[in-house]
């Protein structure tokens, strides 16, 4: 098993999906998690299920793009447990899909803001406590506006993930001194309720839509989406110190989906 046990982590966007399965892997390894939602409920039941197996968790409702909230929030958890290690930026949105002629700028803001300030949000926050020990922080962007643009009216979505990935290899560097890790991952198509929080415009995708035809299966590896668990294999290998010298990587985990 990886070396986690004692450990602090937060994880944002934690009730559902990619960041309710790493929440639960990471207690199982030993780790205290934060849960870091909106969604009360759902996140109070993610803690009920680390709870019954022994495990510690603490949610916090926040809102991740809200700079006052996310200060509240930090020192809540740090105030709890006295020290902060694992940082996993996972919440964000899929927002508006629509063509950019339509996309208002509020469409933009919204996404933007939940998904590239929130990164930078929690990036910064968690600075001051993770100097002295250091720690790995984990970033959530996609496979979209890194290596595939073909999920038309989603600019706004891949501008933020691409953003995402620019901002972790620039914090990985930086603060690499103070022996934080940071690396992004880049998910393909998982199993999460990720749609839930996309607002499609879809008569107006009709005037920007390009025709794509794929091989046979657009998943080469399984033949189906990935699942949120296998996502939380690597955030639990990313966590740990058995990832001690990896910084600054870019890891796509999409059973080369993007790769035709």
């Amino acid at each position: 098993m990886v070396e986690t046990k004692d450990k602090v982590a937060i994880i944002t966007g934690a009730s559902s999906g990619i960041g309710r399965e790493s929440a639960i892997r990471l207690a199982k390894n030993g780790v205290k998690v934060a849960l870091f939602d909106i969604e009360d409920k759902k996140a109070e039941e993610v803690k009920q299920e680390i709870e019954q197996f022994g495990g510690k968790a603490l949610v916090v409702n926040t809102d991740i793009s809200d700079v006052n909230r996310m200060e509240e929030s930090f020192k809540q958890v740090v105030d709890n447990w006295g020290r902060l290690d694992i940082v996993f930026a996972n919440g964000g949105i899929n927002g508006t899909v629509a063509p950019i002629e339509d996309l208002t700028a509020e469409d933009w803001d919204q996404t933007l803001n939940t998904n590239l300030r929130s990164t930078f949000l929690t990036v910064k926050l968690a600075i001051p406590h993770m100097k002295e020990r250091g720690g790995s922080i984990i970033i959530t962007s996609s496979i979209n506006g890194t290596r595939t643009f073909r999920s038309f009216g989603m600019s706004a979505y891949s501008s933020s993930k691409a953003g995402q990935a620019a901002f972790g290899k620039m914090a990985a560097l930086e603060l690499a001194k103070y022996k934080i890790r940071v690396n992004v991952i880049c998910p393909g198509a998982i199993e999460t309720n990720i749609e839930q929080n996309t607002f499609p415009e879809e008569d107006e995708l009709e005037k920007i839509n390009i025709p794509i035809k794929f091989p046979e299966g657009s998943q080469p590896l399984e033949h189906q989406p990935g699942k949120p668990e296998q996502v939380a294999d690597l955030v639990s290998f990313l966590a740990s110190d058995a990832s001690s010298h990896i910084t600054g990587s870019q890891i796509y985990i999409d059973g080369a989906e993007s790769l035709l």
